[in-house]
């Protein structure tokens, strides 16, 4: 080990990433399967797809409109 290091070629947060956190939800078994074969057609895990989904919605406005109809 030396004593000294030189970090002044280094590229601050380079190896930093979001922290993620685990959580259980409920989702519709049509609405997963939607998005496993969306994951095997894009080859991006079917969580990630569904992270961005929601991520995009969220930072779009996150409006939502419900309608019953009758």
């Amino acid at each position: 080990m030396k004593k000294e290091y030189d970090f002044s070629g280094g590229i601050r947060g380079k190896f930093y990433r979001k922290n993620k956190i685990q959580k259980t939800i409920r989702i519709d078994s049509e609405v997963l399967e939607f998005y496993q074969k969306l994951s095997e057609k894009e080859g991006i895990p079917y969580q990630s797809l569904i992270n961005l989904t929601l991520r995009k919605f969220a930072t779009e406005g996150g409006v939502l409109t419900i309608s019953i109809h009758k």
